[in-house]
This record gives C-alpha cells, sequence and structure tokens, in this order.
C-alpha cells in the first residue's frame, strides 16, 4: 500500500512540479554562490519565492484535484495567508528577539557576561563561548543564544578572522544545544507539543549526544588557534551609559529573563511564541523609557529602543521571508512528502539511517516543514521505536536540529550569524562543513551506543 502511494506521488510529479524544483534549486545554488555573483542573498531568495510561486499558478487545478476549479485561486490565497503567518510569527520572534538582545547589550546589560568570558587566551575563549553557547541554547533557544553570543563576541574579538572562527562555533554549538532541550529549537518544540518525545527523555537520552556534537567540532576549531589576544583587544569595553549597576541588572534580567519566560508564557497561555517575545519587548522597551527619562545625557536618543529598532539588519530578515516562502511551495506541491516517504521506503526498519538522511537533508531546507512531514507521515505507535520516546522520534529531534549545523543556511542559527557576520556561504562550506559533519556522525554513534547498553 505504502509502496503504491509512493509510486502515485512521484508518478504525479508534472512537468510544472520539476520545473518548480529547478526554479527553487537555481535560486538556492545562487545563494550558496553569492561570494561569485555578488548579489545579495535576501534578493535572491525573494526572487526565488516569487518565481516558484507563480510557477504554481500556471496551472493550479493539477495540485488541487480535489477542488472545485472556480475555487482553486481562492484556495491558493488562504494557503498562501497560511504559511505568510506562520512565516510572520518566526520573524517577528526574529525581530523582537534581536530588538530585545540589542537593548540589553546597548546599555551595558551584558557586560558579567563578556567579564565571564574574557580571557587572553584564545583557545580558552573558544571553549568558553562553547559552553555558554551550549547551555544557554537549551534554556533560551538557538536563535536567540547566538544573536547573544555574536553581540558579546564582537566586543571580545576584533580580528575578523578569528572572529569567523568563533562565530561557526556559536552556530554548532547553539544547534547542539537546542536539540536535547523541548524549548530549545521549533523543531523540538513542535515534537515535544505533539507528545511525541518527553522533557525527561530527551534530557536524559540526548544529552550526551548533543555534547559530543559540540565538544568535537570545538577540539577540532581549536587546532586553528594558538596564543594569546593582545592586552587591548580582548578587554571588553564598558558601554557608554549612565545608568547604575541596578539599572543595568535590572534591564538583563528583564531581556533574558523574558526569554526564559516565553516558552512558560505559550504554555499558559496557548499563543505564538512571537506574542510572548512582543511582551517582554513592550515591557523592557517602557522601563528603558523611564530610565532614560531621568538621566541627563543629551545623546540618549541614541540607545532609546526607537533608534535601536533602525539598526535591525532587515536583509537577513528579507532572506528568511523568501527562504519560508520559497520551501512553502515545496511542502504544498508534495516534493517533501515525498522524500520522507521514499527515504522510508528505500530503509524500511533502519531509522538510524532515515533519520541521519533527514538531518542532511534538514541542512539544506528548512527542518521546520521536514519535521513537520515526519510528523505527518508517521504514526505514533504504543511500543517499539515510534512510540513515545522512541529511537524515530528522540533521533528525530536530534538530527534535524544538528543536522542544519552542517550548512550555513541549515539553520535559523546559521541563517542570523550569517546576516550579522556577513559570513559567505563558500567559506562556511570549505571551512566548517566537514567539522560539524564529524561532530553530527559522532553523536548519532553516541545515541546507538546508549541505546544499545543502557536503555
Amino acid at each position: 500500500m505504502q509502496s503504491e502511494q509512493t509510486k502515485s506521488i512521484f508518478y504525479t510529479m508534472s512537468t510544472l512540479s520539476i520545473f518548480i524544483v529547478i526554479a527553487f534549486v537555481i535560486g538556492y545554488m545562487c545563494i550558496a554562490l553569492e561570494s561569485l555573483t555578488r548579489v545579495n542573498k535576501a534578493a535572491i531568495a525573494l526572487l526565488m519565492c516569487v518565481v516558484c510561486w507563480t510557477l504554481l499558478m500556471i496551472d493550479p487545478a493539477s495540485f488541487y484535484p480535489a477542488i472545485a476549479t472556480g475555487e482553486v485561486v481562492h484556495h491558493i490565497a488562504e494557503v498562501i495567508e497560511h504559511h505568510l503567518g506562520d512565516a510572520a510569527g518566526t520573524l517577528f520572534f526574529l525581530m523582537g528577539a534581536m530588538t530585545i538582545v540589542e537593548i540589553v547589550d546597548s546599555n551595558g546589560g551584558f557586560n558579567f557576561v563578556r567579564d565571564a568570558l574574557k580571557t587572553r587566551s584564545k583557545r580558552k575563549l573558544l571553549w568558553r563561548v562553547a559552553f555558554m553557547t551550549f547551555f544557554l541554547s537549551a534554556i533560551l533557544d538557538n536563535l536567540t543564544t547566538s544573536i547573544v553570543m555574536i553581540m558579546v563576541l564582537r566586543k571580545l574579538v576584533q580580528s575578523r578572522e578569528e572572529r569567523l572562527i568563533y562565530a561557526a562555533l556559536i552556530i554548532i554549538s547553539a544547534n547542539s544545544g537546542g536539540a536535547f532541550s523541548p524549548i530549545g529549537d521549533v523543531t523540538t518544540i513542535m515534537l515535544w507539543i505533539k507528545g511525541v518525545i518527553t522533557t525527561q527523555g530527551v534530557l536524559t537520552e540526548i544529552f550526551i549526544p548533543s555534547l559530543v556534537s559540540m565538544v568535537i567540532p570545538a577540539a577540532i576549531l581549536s587546532l586553528s588557534l594558538k596564543g594569546k589576544f593582545d592586552k587591548e583587544q580582548n578587554l571588553p569595553k564598558s558601554n557608554a551609559s549612565q545608568f547604575t549597576k541596578m539599572q543595568r541588572d535590572i534591564i538583563f534580567w528583564l531581556g533574558v529573563g523574558g526569554l526564559v519566560f516565553v516558552p512558560i508564557f505559550k504554555t499558559l497561555t496557548h499563543l505564538p511564541p512571537f506574542m510572548g517575545i512582543l511582551l517582554v519587548l513592550g515591557i523592557l522597551w517602557t522601563t528603558t523609557e523611564i530610565f532614560h527619562y531621568n538621566t541627563e545625557e543629551d545623546d540618549t536618543m541614541a540607545k532609546r529602543v526607537s533608534d535601536i529598532m533602525s539598526k535591525i539588519d532587515l536583509s537577513t530578515i528579507m532572506f528568511f521571508l523568501g527562504i519560508l516562502m520559497a520551501v512553502a511551495v515545496l511542502q504544498e506541491i508534495g516534493v517533501l512528502t515525498a522524500m520522507g516517504e521514499g527515504l522510508n521506503e528505500a530503509f524500511s526498519g533502519n531509522y538510524y539511517l532515515i533519520n541521519g538522511i533527514i538531518g542532511v537533508l534538514s541542512s539544506i531546507v528548512d527542518n521546520v516543514p521536514l519535521v513537520a512531514g515526519c510528523m505527518g507521515m508517521y504514526p505514533v505507535a504504543e511500543t517499539g521505536p515510534m512510540a513515545v520516546d522512541g529511537i524515530f522520534w528522540q533521533l528525530l529531534a536530534y538530527c534535524a536540529g544538528v543536522g542544519g549545523s552542517m550548512l550555513i543556511i541549515g539553520s535559523a542559527a546559521g541563517v542570523v550569524v550569517m546576516g550579522l557576520e556577513k559570513i559567505t556561504f563558500g567559506w562556511y562550506m570549505k571551512r566548517i562543513t566537514w567539522i560539524a559533519f564529524v561532530g553530527y556522525l559522532s553523536g548519532i554513534l553516541i545515541y546507538w551506543v546508549e541505546r544499545t547498553l543502557f536503555f
């Protein structure tokens, strides 16, 4: 039955579907070759999005045979609005988190973090950055943590070449840390809410594989760093602010504590995460306005939230929008579902291979629709690998999260760091991809050992 269904899906892949896939691949290659084409990746992502949706509209009825011809256009409008709503939630979350972090940083809130990381040893700094990013990512989320750590890193490392190495490790550590926590990544949140993984299950069984997937790349990257920083270079620079220490502490705890509160807010209210971010931003914004009202600085407007918001990297936001909406087309025409079912048929019973390949795919396309597709394809069983906290679901959480580190556009953390530090796709693929892959495979091996010997 499954074989016939899979064949049917591939059979109905019309010429139009093939053209849509080709358009996506061409757009993806242009993004990958940004350093050669010298065309901003955001522009390419937006063009790719519009071209894919336009191609779908040439013959929309072929993709929705169950819907009456006269209703297809209206249905597609609703579909686009649905996907745009999902993307908007992610984008508002991103913009809110970036603004919150910038507010805290510009007002001296992260001074103690810089002090904790400060060391003249380049290798010591790398390990401190790795572990702090790893654990913060589990508490906050990999996206927010990446923003925080990049902001701190800019104050500690002035050499761009060296900072890129640290930034790459931040991506790997953030994705690894997010994989073992039910609130650390969008995909783990999805699986957790569906009830196929539990907090206790992922914490006890995914923690060590995730830790290994971070430690091994960190050890490899540490070999490229030698010596010590200049005394002047690695000293944290205090922000020019007349805020008192108490006020800076209040700003920090409202910002970071608020970010920790977001998943709690979601659980209590059942509202989307971006609503929690907007709540935290509103409270922090109001607080800083009150603090600024009582300062005597002539240039306080430079650090008011209204000015800080103008510094948000909109090109990163537009890139994210284009990618998410382009992937949505592939989801609508059934390509992602077909890939998942094809994997299931080709590697029947070998969940390590299936999830391993899904993890590799998550570095190419967004891991959210991949995980969503898997959740829809595979039923939850009473016992065995497909049961709650079974091998398949736990490994899916690990692979979808950690696998995104293999390419810089494979995760939200990677996309953000790419935008903030202007890292090219080619540099990351040449220097970091194989290192992240080694860590990824090592974690899967450790998980197999755990399941074989202990669970």
